[in-house]
């Protein structure tokens, strides 16, 4: 072995990013495949796992704003299969990759390396951080997208070049495409540039922040036409932005109110290190003013105020926080020892570590996604299957639910029964449900057999089902079996004259 070897070991030990990353990613990988998948992210398997040409004919229809996202998974599934750890597991690296932005972003505000590391390990600390983690969705990507756009605005600051602004500017266009909402995060951003400006009066900003950040909103235009397109159906279980939602929303996305408050005090500890207001301020911004700017065009006929759409600005709070527990090294270096100050500093960090571990807990369990045991209904239709037998899962003005889906996904291989009263199925209507048949009584066909998956544990095997689905079935078929799994009920039907 070289002595270069050991010394680009010890570099690489000593840099601020790697063990807040490190942290970020072993929280997201511990029990990864334990809750179970919840609806949105059955939706991206759904979607995610059919065929190109189909994926492309989902997205002219639904869900073109997570088109980026079911493409990118599409590739991944490819590559690693669709279990729920492999579905998973590109969120849990790209929140590290979010954690060593954030750390880095720190130490280019704080230019302290005690910042630095407690900015990336407080976010690792996140209940929210942790739960999109380990959720087969866009968010993590698109934070780890912003606040790689941070870091890069900040380099570009610093020293401008077409290069930097480039950076900048392709991770701005990657969140936007991933997802609209972040496109909000450029609000925080012009006062991060604004407040620069102010300080060093470089003119080049002027022009070459809008000139990038206009780029970056090309590749988001597509999506934009499209989804406004779809908004409708797409936003409207979004209840109103009201004032109370605003309050609530800081302790809520934070994990607590105690985690608030221990954040709110380090960023008033940050603001006031002299020499780093300037650095405090621009961190804040980023924080603030996404989630505001959001809620204001919330109060049109659409609302956009969901506490996911914004987890792009953690980052910004733990680097704001990062900045306080730099504060407070700082300060008690002037009066007390080095290994005090330092002993004070991850006292700091550990105190909303501490606040949030019993949600860390609860996040791990079976059901921290999901009421509903899809596993537990595939595994009761697995047991008694029988080949040509047929299926109804709930549907109609349920369908949301991802029963049919959700079932689908845990069954075996070798299980496959036929859905009744499905006219055309999600993957030929180029959508996330089925159409269903227009004349129930039509579609049932010669099946013997049929398993009914309705929502609720009623004794009912048709509570729930749309009237006409139930008066088809109840003409045909006897009850022979009704069994309960968690949020679902799962009845085994057979036809009148074979029970008897």
């Amino acid at each position: 072995m070289s002595i270069e070897a050991p010394r680009h070991l010890f570099r690489a030990l000593r840099s601020v990013w790697l063990w807040p990353a490190l942290a970020t990613l072993l929280l997201g990988l511990y029990r990864i495949g334990t809750p179970e998948l919840w609806r949105d992210e059955i939706s991206s398997w759904s979607a995610a796992t059919r065929a190109l040409t189909r994926l492309a004919g989902i997205l002219g229809n639904v869900d073109a704003s997570n088109g980026a996202y079911y493409l990118m998974l599409h590739a991944w599934t490819d590559l690693f299969g669709d279990s729920v750890p492999s579905l998973r597991l590109p969120s849990a690296l790209a929140m590290s990759g979010a954690a060593a932005f954030t750390a880095l972003a720190a130490l280019r505000w704080f230019g302290s390396r005690m910042a630095a590391v407690a900015a990336g390990l407080l976010l690792a600390a996140l209940p929210n951080v942790s739960a999109y983690a380990q959720e087969a969705r866009s968010y993590a990507i698109v934070t780890c997208a912003v606040a790689a756009a941070t870091w890069c605005l900040l380099r570009a600051l610093e020293r401008p070049g077409l290069g930097r602004w480039a950076w900048y500017g392709l991770c701005m266009a990657l969140a936007g495409v991933f997802h609209l909402v972040s496109l909000a995060g450029l609000a925080g951003q012009f006062v991060v540039v604004a407040v620069h400006f102010w300080s060093v009066r470089d003119r080049r900003v002027l022009w070459q922040f809008p000139a990038a950040a206009l780029t970056a909103l090309l590749p988001a235009l597509p999506v934009m036409l499209l989804g406004r397109r779809q908004s409708g159906r797409q936003l409207e279980w979004i209840t109103p932005a009201t004032r109370y939602k605003l309050r609530m929303f800081w302790p809520e996305f934070l994990g607590s109110f105690g985690v608030l408050y221990a954040f709110l005090a380090l960023a008033v500890a940050a603001l006031l290190w002299r020499g780093h207001r300037t650095a405090a301020v621009q961190a804040a911004a980023l924080a603030v003013l996404p989630v505001l700017g959001v809620w204001l065009v919330s109060q049109g006929r659409s609302s956009y105020f969901v506490d996911r759409y914004l987890l792009f600005t953690l980052p910004a709070w733990a680097a704001l926080a990062g900045g306080g527990v730099g504060a407070l090294d700082a300060a008690l270096r002037r009066i007390a020892p080095r290994r005090t100050a330092a002993v004070a500093a991850l006292a700091a960090v550990a105190v909303p570590a501490l606040l949030g571990m019993d949600q860390q807990r609860v996040l791990r369990q079976v059901t921290a996604r999901t009421a509903t045991d899809y596993r537990g209904a595939a595994a009761a239709v697995a047991a008694g299957y029988r080949p040509g037998d047929g299926i109804v899962a709930a549907g109609g003005r349920k369908a949301w639910m991802m029963v049919g889906p959700g079932v689908a996904y845990h069954l075996p291989g070798d299980v496959r029964p036929r859905p009744l009263f499905v006219a055309r199925t999600a993957v030929r209507a180029d959508d996330l449900f089925p159409v269903e048949c227009p004349v129930p009584a039509a579609c049932i066909g010669d099946v013997s057999r049929t398993w009914v998956v309705t929502i609720g544990t009623g004794d009912d095997p048709y509570q729930g089902l749309p009237a006409g689905q139930a008066k088809a079935l109840q003409a045909v078929f006897t009850p022979a079996e009704v069994r309960h799994v968690r949020g679902l009920t799962v009845s085994l039907l057979v036809r009148a004259t074979q029970h008897a």
